[in-house]
């Protein structure tokens, strides 16, 4: 099945990348807007509290751990789809298109694969990018990430080789 196009104002890099690819091209927007969530959660439970207290404010550690649990990975999840969101092209890319091209020319000069070896059959890598393709559009219904190998990222390769 081929990889659905859309017409970005932005490069597209890749339309299903590996979970590590999507964390090591984070930016410092993303790290920050990760410490807005986390601290903004239990933020919020105190103000709650402050508002309307319950039992006088008293055993609220337990709740408050599980609040900046919540906005940590709420967090996570936030900066993990604008990286997604760049490598679509879907918003400004320029930074992660020149550390692309980069990172793909050294792996064709040493000689490795463009993503990866895979140990899978080619079917069941096809069924993997089905299933993972654009999933961090589904993330308020379910955390999906691709963490297998394989070559259905939805761009022309050829581009590194020159």
């Amino acid at each position: 099945m081929p990889v659905k196009e859309f017409n970005t104002q932005y490069p597209v890099i890749d339309t299903d990348p590996h979970f590590s690819r999507v964390v090591r091209y984070f930016r410092g927007s993303d790290y920050a807007a990760m410490a807005a969530c986390t601290a903004a959660a239990p933020g919020l439970m105190l103000a709650f509290e402050k508002a309307n207290p319950v039992n006088g404010g008293r055993h609220l550690r337990g709740p408050l751990r599980l609040a900046t649990f919540v906005g940590a990975v709420g967090g996570f999840l936030y900066a993990y789809q604008n990286s997604s969101l760049r490598f679509w092209g879907w918003t400004e890319n320029d930074r992660e298109v020149a550390k692309d091209m980069e990172e793909m020319q050294q792996l064709i000069k040493e000689g490795k694969p463009l993503y990866g070896e895979s140990m899978m059959p080619k079917h069941i890598q096809d069924e993997s990018a089905r299933n993972s393709r654009f999933a961090q559009l589904k993330f308020s219904a379910y955390p999906w990430f691709n963490f297998a190998n394989h070559n259905n990222h939805g761009v022309d390769t050829s581009k590194y080789s020159s």
